[in-house]
């Protein structure tokens, strides 16, 4: 713990020299909805913390809805007396932030690695999964990819407008992947390349998606997976943030049109064994076809966490590489699950069902145990649709019925945690039947 500590308080005084002028840091954690939590610390405080001090934010505050409302779920929120929980900092995470108006920090904070962890926080989920898979010799390396829309920072009357193309002043109206609009937008784009950079966070591929001002950016390969899962969060935060600062708003939204494609989170998951051998290529590749069946088997009793909303039900089938039914392929994107052409030192799976405003950390919690379940089941995965196009599992298209489907599930609950499942679903079914307390416009005009 002292060496720890140390560390940390070098991370801290090193910040503070490098960025005199940073008064305060934003501590944040990501609680089950996706967005971050946190408080506001003065510098000083915060090597305080560093060097061993306390730091408790209310456990309740993990469970909050979309809208941030509370809601019973069990003896927690009202019968608790909303207790606070530890929280340690998670170091290499302290970074400026560059796009509010006064000098700022951010770090990064978790109960995972605490005396007492919260069950559900979700990146306490994920490291309970990596933990275990440890402990069996297998080794994840995970890459994400987020795909996202920039809209007018105005909206008209609530809804979102086209970002407007900075050489015509045009609405950017026309979905293509021509590689001119990345130059286009290269001054927003080449910010939030360069602020996510900032914050660690490996930048690889930025591709102009199908979608009117829709981009994706993808990141490196890496062997932590929790550090992967933080990436992927902490790029949706410095995203938005950027996009702002340009006159834009970016957003995650899994379909903000109905008539072009919604938004994905892809996640590359290749498997090592402590020797750095590729457990998927073993054997002539019988373990990803295992690895594949436990994925497909588990994929219809984790939709609440594929598609956390709504909305991101409205993704799924319709419209361009998005499934309705779980499957897989080779060098498919119609699949939930693509194998990419690769070297057998490569081989890995692409999950290319969630939609790029879920979890991170539950999303890959939930693949890395489809993936631990296969390959110790051993069956045999469905017709890949190279070969039968009609091949796939039915899964849930609808919030409740995805609740239903994955709250008693026996693997889900051993595999993710039987609390954090009731606490998940329970979030899910509160905050779905909450969204659908408001009677909109075209109800009145359908019905009245």
């Amino acid at each position: 713990m002292k060496n720890h500590a140390s560390t940390l308080l070098a991370e801290v005084r090193t910040f503070r020299q490098n960025h005199p002028d940073v008064r305060y840091v934003d501590l944040i954690a990501l609680d089950i909805p996706g967005h971050f939590y946190g408080k506001r610390y003065p510098v000083e405080m915060l090597e305080k913390v560093a060097a061993g001090g306390p730091l408790k934010l209310p456990q309740n505050a993990v469970l909050l809805g979309t809208q941030g409302g509370l809601f019973k779920i069990g003896d927690y929120c009202f019968n608790d007396g909303d207790p606070d929980a530890n929280r340690r900092l998670v170091p290499g995470t302290l970074k400026p932030v560059s796009w509010e108006s006064q000098p700022l920090g951010q770090m990064l904070i978790t109960s995972d690695g605490t005396e007492a962890p919260i069950e559900f926080e979700p990146r306490e989920v994920l490291a309970k999964v990596l933990e275990r898979l440890h402990h069996k010799g297998i080794h994840p390396v995970v890459a994400f990819e987020l795909e996202f829309y920039l809209f007018d920072r105005k909206l008209d009357n609530g809804l979102p407008q086209y970002a407007r193309d900075p050489l015509s002043d045009d609405a950017d109206d026309q979905p293509n992947l021509h590689i001119e609009r990345l130059s286009r937008f290269s001054q927003v784009l080449d910010d939030m390349a360069q602020t996510a950079k900032d914050q660690g966070i490996d930048i690889t591929v930025i591709t102009a998606e199908l979608g009117p001002g829709q981009f994706e950016i993808n990141f490196g390969h890496l062997d932590d997976g929790l550090r992967a899962a933080d990436w992927a969060a902490l790029f949706c935060r410095s995203t938005r943030g950027v996009a702002l600062k340009h006159g834009y708003r970016a957003s995650f939204m899994a379909k903000p049109y109905l008539q072009f494609p919604g938004s994905g989170m892809h996640v590359h998951v290749s498997l090592y064994d402590g020797a750095g051998n590729n457990l998927l290529a073993a054997h002539q590749q019988q373990p990803l076809r295992h690895a594949v069946a436990g994925c497909l088997e588990l994929l219809p009793h984790c939709m609440p966490i594929f598609s956390p909303n709504h909305n991101a039900f409205r993704r799924l089938g319709g419209t361009v590489n998005a499934a309705t039914r779980a499957s897989w392929g080779f060098e498919d994107r119609d699949a939930c699950v693509r194998i990419p052409e690769s070297d057998p030192r490569n081989l890995r799976i692409e999950h290319r069902l969630a939609s790029a405003d879920a979890n991170p950390y539950l999303v890959l919690a939930a693949i890395l145990a489809g993936l631990e379940h296969g390959l110790e089941a051993k069956r045999e995965p469905i017709t890949p649709l190279n070969e039968d196009r009609t091949s796939g599992a039915d899964f849930p298209l609808e919030m409740l019925d995805a609740v239903r489907a994955m709250q008693h599930h026996p693997v889900v609950r051993d595999k993710l945690g039987a609390e954090f499942v009731d606490v998940y679903c329970e979030n899910k079914r509160q905050d779905h039947l909450a969204f659908q307390k408001e009677i909109n416009a075209r109800e009145y005009r359908w019905f009245l």
